[in-house]
């Protein structure tokens, strides 16, 4: 019996690699691992030669600005999984699409959403930071804008959500649209004592023709608990 050829993976249209390690903490203690993942896994994908988008992540940038980070602003990463991504930017290659978004958030998963869900029905009050600022963005619309990118020059792009709120903003305003009696107490990063830094403000925008426009992080929000019966 002859066995079907497998696909030949030169011929592939396109890879969307989306595969990270993802824990900003856990680099810290082992950046090794975080390196081995979103660089050397990243160079790995590259060596296919197919069309390659690489996501990769505001904590590419320090936070010492107080505007919009756009493309042609340096990067200058806190934290181990901020140096990670970083170089793995660089091993996707120039002819990828290097696609920066923040602070993603879906229907699955784990992510800051979902947490703030699950405590919120356990707790009357959970205590979130206030001091760093950046887009929340809804995974579907980061989908349907790499859709749009993926028709344009490869290169550097900022896909981030419209608008722009802390930690605990963005907390109130789950708890608000799903209804939960949750009350937030404002922290600072300085109280939460994570082993990673973030950046303190890393709201993304682009500056270049075309880019396509994010919906608001609210309708990023809303569209993200109808998904899950909110």
């Amino acid at each position: 019996m002859t066995m079907p050829a497998p696909p030949n993976l030169l011929e592939t249209e396109l890879v969307l690699h989306a595969a990270a390690w993802t824990d900003v903490d856990g680099a810290e203690d082992d950046p090794q691992g975080a390196t081995a993942v979103n660089v050397g896994g990243t160079r790995n994908v590259a060596e296919l030669g197919a069309p390659l988008v690489y996501f990769s992540s505001d904590y590419v940038f320090d936070g010492t600005k107080r505007e919009p980070y756009l493309e042609s602003d340096g990067p200058n990463p806190l934290s181990a999984y901020g140096r990670s991504k970083l170089l793995g930017e660089a091993a996707a290659g120039e002819g990828a699409w290097i696609v920066r978004s923040s602070w993603l958030f879906g229907p699955t998963g784990h992510n800051f959403v979902r947490t703030m869900l699950r405590l919120g029905a356990e707790r009357d009050e959970v205590a979130v930071v206030d001091d760093q600022r950046g887009s929340p963005t809804f995974v579907g619309h980061l989908a349907e804008s790499t859709r749009e990118i993926v028709g344009l020059e490869p290169g550097l792009w900022h896909v981030a959500a419209d608008g722009d709120c802390t930690w605990a903003e963005f907390a109130e305003a789950i708890f608000a649209e799903a209804d939960i009696p949750c009350r937030v107490r404002r922290i600072s990063s300085d109280d939460l004592a994570r082993p990673a830094s973030r950046p303190a403000y890393s709201v993304l925008r682009s500056e270049r023709a075309g880019a396509p426009r994010v919906p608001h992080w609210r309708d990023g929000l809303r569209a993200c608990l109808e998904r899950l019966g909110q």
